[in-house]
């Protein structure tokens, strides 16, 4: 069954999050996986876990509690977000299979843009030598997952020290156009979603085969 990739374009946080949910509530054994390419207007999002000193001064930007894992982010204008609605059960994949799996994936898209980047244990993400480029955070229900992850193409990067990203004190962000990649959000969307598809797809046949 193929993965289906939809671009949203600039969407409303609130609206896309509640669609996430309500695709998942609904869906069965025979829905079709999607991918879904978007942006955001300025927006921090707290997970799960938390913590209100990792807010340092939101100032004017909204602040929404939302059902993934993991601490504080920003989603911008200029940030691609991907989100992920996957049947990982049918797709043989745990959690943590599919966090490698993405951040593999956003690793050799950076790849093909000649930079090198790199995961790190313990901190879900992609970094360019100490700088965060990829942020990644998901929920589980029922075998299936939502939310998924965003990654700093275009824009501008002074909320970030509103925060702790993702619960890091200092911690440093790029992006994209730093290394003078000038590709739209869009592109570099519809890039990483085809290296994705891949590589779930060489899972899913490599599971079916064991």
């Amino acid at each position: 069954m193929p993965i289906l990739v939809k671009n949203l374009g600039r969407s409303d946080y609130r609206q896309t999050w509640q669609a996430m949910q309500d695709f998942t509530n609904a869906r069965d054994p025979h829905t079709a996986d999607e991918l879904w390419i978007t942006e955001h207007a300025p927006v921090f999002t707290q997970g799960l876990n938390g913590r209100a000193e990792h807010l340092l001064a939101p100032g004017d930007i909204p602040v929404v509690q939302i059902d993934r894992g993991g601490q504080v982010t920003y989603h911008g204008p200029g940030q691609l977000v991907l989100y992920c609605l996957l049947d990982i059960t049918r797709l043989g994949l745990g959690v943590k299979g599919l966090v490698a799996l993405i951040e593999e994936s956003v690793i050799d898209l950076l790849r093909a843009y000649h930079i090198t980047a790199k995961g790190r244990p313990g901190a879900p993400g992609v970094y360019v030598g100490a700088a965060k480029i990829a942020a990644l955070g998901l929920r589980i229900r029922k075998g299936c997952c939502y939310h998924g992850l965003s990654l700093n193409v275009d824009m501008d990067l002074e909320p970030f020290t509103r925060i702790n990203p993702c619960g890091y004190q200092g911690l440093a962000v790029t992006q994209l156009l730093d290394f003078e990649i000038s590709d739209s959000v869009e592109t570099v969307g519809h890039k990483l979603a085809s290296i994705l598809t891949g590589h779930l797809s060489e899972k899913k046949s490599g599971s079916a085969g064991s």
